[in-house]
């Protein structure tokens, strides 16, 4: 029996309700645990009127046959928390919880629900985003945060880092470690060799060194050794063409925004998180908490409905 864990993220943000909605979607033959305040998701089925019966849990361990549970922390005193400190620590202990049940093979999948980095970090949560906790939670140095839709893949090769913090990260050993875990997952989770395009880093991939040096001394090399080992890549791309069409398996570029802004506007609906190299399949929706419209039954579940049909498709796979 395959179980899917999903975390609440921040309470006060959309993930609650969005995991309420998902409820209509859940396979009968599987086992779903929810990590988050029983509370709270009460309150967000009586706001929406959708009802699904769980069942509260203690342990994974507990699980005996499919259906919905719930394994309640008890840390909010409210059964709807405002962004604060409170909504920081429940988004926190509920990741980490899931997250240990992940590592130890517990549960097959996780579907991660989006935390606020600043009321995270208060709680003290130290980590750039989720997806760099769960490396370190697994133990892993070579990970990648695939954003995944049908029409458009994109790997950010730096994440979450401020954008003068960019170039000095760019550097050709690294490029290539990142490249060959992409080609490994890709083979593993999807059966495909991947053909990946590496955009440069400079506009017009730094024209001959005319505008930056990164692309001719870190990043052409590393597309040339890759080329030598039989990798299928191209680049550096100039990235203000790189997306006009989509020619490649998976686009592989050099910093959060220069990936994520297109693929957003060509698939910010159906566009997921998966993170790479981990033992266990983690999604996650690609957006953040939405604090402006949580709680109102208007957040689009289509992201978040996505990563659950991903994670359901490749849980055992990882």
């Amino acid at each position: 029996m395959v179980k899917i864990g999903i975390t609440i993220g921040d309470p006060a943000g959309v993930g609650p309700e969005l995991i309420v909605r998902l409820s209509r979607y859940f396979d009968p033959q599987k086992a779903y645990i929810i990590y988050g305040e029983k509370k709270i998701i009460q309150a967000v089925k009586r706001e929406l009127s959708v009802d699904f019966e769980f069942s509260e849990i203690y342990t994974v361990e507990e699980i005996k046959s499919p259906g919905v549970y719930i394994a309640d922390l008890n840390i909010s005193e409210t059964d709807r928390p405002l962004p604060s400190l409170t909504s920081g620590k429940v988004a926190v202990a509920y990741l980490g919880r899931a997250v240990v049940d992940a590592v130890y093979g517990k549960i097959h999948g996780l579907l991660t629900m989006p935390i606020n980095k600043f009321w995270a970090r208060l709680a003290g949560f130290s980590y750039e985003g989720q997806t760099e906790f769960l490396a370190q939670a697994c133990n892993v140095r070579e990970y990648a945060m695939l954003m995944y839709s049908e029409k458009l893949k994109v790997v950010p090769f730096t994440t979450h880092i401020p954008l003068r913090e960019v170039p000095e990260r760019i550097r050709k050993d690294d490029i290539v470690k990142k490249v060959k875990l992409i080609d490994r997952e890709f083979k593993r989770l999807f059966g495909l060799e991947p053909v990946v395009g590496i955009l440069g880093l400079n506009p017009h991939a730094g024209d001959m060194g005319a505008i930056g040096e990164e692309d001719m001394k870190e990043i052409a090399p590393a597309v040339e050794a890759l080329k030598e080992e039989g990798y299928k890549v191209e680049g550096p791309l100039s990235p203000d063409s790189a997306f006009l069409n989509i020619n490649y398996d998976v686009y592989l570029c050099m910093y959060h925004d220069q990936g994520l802004i297109p693929f957003k506007m060509l698939a910010f609906r159906e566009g997921v998180n998966l993170t790479l190299g981990i033992p266990f399949v983690r999604t996650s929706p690609d957006h953040g908490v939405a604090y402006d419209i949580a709680w109102k039954g208007i957040a689009d579940e289509g992201p978040s409905l996505n990563a659950l049909r991903l994670c359901e498709r490749l849980a055992g796979k990882a």
